[in-house]
């Protein structure tokens, strides 16, 4: 039995290769794409071990404290300061006993033309990565600079935010920075902290000189009394601007490629099945005939099963050779689009490889062995009564599972807004909760073509000739063709709206947020990244016509929750008076006036936020304080932080100064006059509204890029699917095509009635995919704006859902007319197969 099962199998694999090359495709290149996803997420797990770079010449660096740690009842708790501690001064004073002290500073440095990522550092400092001299000379005067790199040369004049300086030297680039370096008085001036420094002496004595003790914990870090950090050897990689930034770059191209691999799995799985199920479904007819030739349900199900086995080894097997061809490739556009460090490299991994071929053999087996079931259930006579028209489209296991999904996709949505409507504005949220919904709307689709179809084909039907009549009919009685073939433009124009629609309508309400919290006329940020100094402030305050309130934004409060969770909150630090004439935070309760230096302004988030409570707190500088809640404000998107004075944060430099007009003054010499303010220090003054749009936040660029990555391959994906899926369907139609022509049709009309009749099923698809992604942008409108208190538009991607289904138009169009084209080509009579 088994023999001749596998005897019928590969005869009908032979004479029926093209319903089989379509499954063969789109099973292979979605074997491809888990795998690639699957290598290159095993392959960034873990980054190598970084060497020191900026002090990789230096004999000992001594770091002031730069992490709060708090100690619970589980374990200790650590987050970075946001106004980390220089070294203590007494500390200092020992160092410049032992041997020569060598202070480092880093700032950031804006040039009218050069790297973006210019950051300015003493010319002390430069012997330490080592940088050498290449051309010219060091900096002596206060207007000079060395640059590294070879995109400026000596005698050249740079107009930066602190003044106009000349290249009188440069040094060979290390890779890791754009160092410029000045004197150092000059970078003294421009960077007064300094947080760290090098030391010309003996490791021990030094230990000794910070009251440090202990061995050499992490290849040379040792952690003092009073908090500062004495680095030797591999550790002082943590001198370092940023020692984390392979681990997080390997955190992030994990979520980049986890939600690419989890949403293209989805995306082949779903389209693969749909594809096997109606390349079964099309042979009913077959079926009906083994039926009356004496075959079983069961023999008919072997059969199947069977062919799917081949297909789904064959296909698998080419799926993970491709996917180890692209896997690399993949790597290589992640390093070159800067998403992944320059190290980054696919890993000799297996697991990927044995997830992507079982996964494809599995849905392979899946969509093939589900539809056979129906085809084994029914008798002859009624299986070829059923090869022209699907009456029964809907099996009730289909109306089970999606009536399931659409009531949990409800259910789900309407709890997540009653207890927690932040939870719908997490990425991987609005990422995953529309895969429930496609699943639930493709599997009902069967269900909707129909009215869908006659609904768009209203108009065409009703114009003069029979072709818009042809056309609504035969869409409305292929229903499982309808529904095969608008799947994968449902899941991609679903997919685009949801995503790319979260995306902007989250940004959009982001932005109405930080619009409607600035009551100011104008806001004047600095240059640099060093805030204002007190002479600016003066000038500014002193403006006439207007109140100006000064603000920092890169302090921090750090509170303990529950007794073992040390969360971290943005804190701005304002001047109470002048920010409530500038400001118009969204309160619960309390006033902004009420602020003080023994108090601070809290949001909803907070465990404890009831007006007039003490909390204790750890300022960004890791003091410890008890502040009472002055006011409470609503959690909004996320990002309204806490208010403190700046007191409480004294180290955070002034980056914006908010400047509200008094009554009858002009605008246009109080702008002036700011300009005036902040000429000398360098500034710029901006009006609200050219401020919120220069401010409004984006999202991530990792974020973005891997979603246009995993949009891009599910457009790729979806354009071969549709290929596929209108050939089998066009070639199993060409009998009828045939009639057509015997009744009189000429073939360019039967082409545009086969052109037009693809271009309705990816509108019934387009629409499907509208609907889906609909429900998810109102979901997230109505966490926003009835429980966030953040009312704003839902933004719709209308170009990029243009572009996807004149994409998808053109492909369908395309895959439907040419075959038909070719099957004409042969004769009326021979392809209706008269003679049969």
């Amino acid at each position: 039995m088994l023999s001749a099962t596998l005897n019928t199998t590969l005869h009908t694999l032979r004479h029926r290769w093209p319903t089989f090359v379509g499954s063969f495709v789109a099973l292979s290149l979605g074997v491809a794409l888990i795998a690639v996803t699957g290598l290159a997420l095993a392959s960034s797990q873990d980054a190598p071990p970084r060497g020191p770079e900026r002090f990789a010449a230096a004999p000992v660096v001594v770091k002031g404290q730069d992490t709060l740690t708090v100690p619970t009842s589980l374990d200790d708790r650590t987050q970075k300061l946001a106004q980390p501690c220089p070294v203590p001064d007494g500390v200092v004073a020992k160092l410049r006993r032992l041997g020569t002290v060598v202070q480092d500073r880093s700032f950031t440095v804006r040039a009218e033309r050069g790297p973006a990522d210019l950051v300015g550092h003493p010319w002390s400092t430069a012997a330490f990565a080592p940088y050498e001299l290449d051309a010219g000379r060091a900096p002596h005067a206060a207007d000079e600079v060395v640059v590294s790199g070879d995109w400026a040369r000596p005698g050249a004049r740079l107009r930066t935010g602190d003044g106009t300086v000349r290249v009188v030297g440069t040094v060979a680039g290390l890779g890791f920075e754009n160092a410029v370096f000045y004197t150092d008085a000059r970078a003294a001036r421009l960077a007064p902290r300094s947080l760290q420094l090098v030391v010309d002496a003996d490791a021990t004595a030094v230990r000794e000189a910070v009251r440090g003790s202990g061995d050499d914990g992490d290849g040379g870090q040792v952690l003092t009394g009073d908090g500062a950090q004495v680095l030797t050897g591999d550790a002082r990689r943590y001198a370092d601007a940023d020692p984390d930034r392979d681990s997080e770059a390997l955190t992030a191209m994990n979520a980049m490629f986890g939600t690419a691999g989890g949403v293209t799995g989805f995306v082949s799985v779903f389209v693969v099945a749909s594809t096997f199920a109606f390349a079964v479904a099309q042979r009913r007819r077959e079926f009906g005939l083994l039926r009356t030739a004496g075959a079983t349900p069961g023999q008919i199900r072997r059969m199947v099963a069977t062919e799917a086995l081949v297909v789904g080894v064959l296909a698998s097997a080419s799926g993970c050779a491709l996917g180890s061809y692209g896997a690399p490739k993949l790597a290589a556009w992640a390093v070159h689009e800067s998403l992944a460090p320059r190290w980054f490299t696919v890993g000799d991994y297996t697991w990927p490889y044995h997830l992507a071929f079982w996964t494809g053999l599995f849905v392979a087996l899946c969509g093939a062995v589900a539809a056979s079931w129906r085809a084994g259930r029914t008798g002859p006579a009624e299986a070829l009564r059923e090869a022209s028209v699907d009456t029964r489209a809907m099996t009730w296991g289909r109306w089970l599972v999606g009536s399931v999904l659409l009531a949990t996709a409800a259910v789900t949505l309407v709890l997540a807004l009653v207890t927690s409507p932040g939870d719908l504005l997490q990425r991987k949220t609005y990422i995953s909760r529309p895969m429930l919904l496609i699943t639930a709307v493709a599997l009902l689709a069967p269900v909707l073509v129909r009215p869908l179809a006659r609904l768009l084909a209203w108009l065409p039907a009703r114009l003069p000739g029979a072709g818009g009549m042809l056309v609504r009919e035969n869409a409305a009685a292929g229903v499982r063709r309808t529904a095969a073939v608008a799947a994968p433009v449902l899941v991609t124009v679903a997919l685009v709206g949801s995503l790319l629609g979260a995306t902007a309508t989250l940004g959009g309400a982001k932005a109405t947020e930080i619009r409607e919290r600035t009551a100011a006329d104008f806001v004047v940020t600095p240059a640099g990244d060093t805030g204002f100094d007190a002479a600016t402030l003066k000038r500014l305050r002193a403006v006439p016509g207007g109140t100006a309130a000064a603000a920092s934004s890169s302090s921090a409060v750090y509170v303990l929750e529950d007794g073992v969770a040390l969360i971290k909150s943005d804190a701005r630090a304002v001047e109470p008076g002048p920010f409530a004439a500038t400001a118009r935070l969204p309160l619960t309760a309390g006033k902004v006036r009420d602020l003080d230096d023994d108090s601070i302004i809290v949001n909803e988030e907070w465990a404890q936020h009831t007006v007039g409570e003490r909390v204790d707190v750890w300022l960004g500088d890791g003091t410890r304080k008890s502040l009472k809640v002055a006011a409470v404000m609503t959690t909004g998107t996320g990002n309204n932080g806490v208010y403190v004075t700046p007191r409480n944060a004294p180290t955070a430099p002034v980056d914006r100064v908010d400047v509200r007009l008094a009554p009858g003054a002009d605008p246009a010499t109080v702008a002036s006059a700011l300009r005036a303010a902040v000429r000398a220090s360098g500034g710029e003054v901006l009006t609200r509204d050219a401020w919120v749009r220069a401010t409004s936040p984006e999202t991530n660029r990792t974020t973005r890029t891997g979603l246009f990555m995993v949009l891009g391959i599910a457009l790729l994906y979806t354009g071969i699917s549709v290929a596929n899926t209108m050939v089998m369907a066009t070639s199993d139609r060409v009998r009828e095509l045939a009639v057509l022509r015997l009744a009189g049709a000429t073939g360019p009309q039967v082409l545009r009635l086969v052109g037009a009749e693809a271009l309705m099923v990816v509108m019934v698809g387009g629409l499907l995919g509208a609907l889906v992604a609909a429900l998810n942008l109102v979901g997230m409108w109505s966490a926003l704006g009835r429980l966030l208190s953040v009312w704003t538009s839902i933004e719709i991607p209308w170009a990029t859902l243009g572009a996807v289904l004149g994409a998808c138009a053109v492909l369908a169009v395309i895959s439907a007319v040419a075959p038909a084209g070719l099957a004409l080509r042969r004769g009326g009579m021979s392809v209706a197969g008269v003679r049969e």
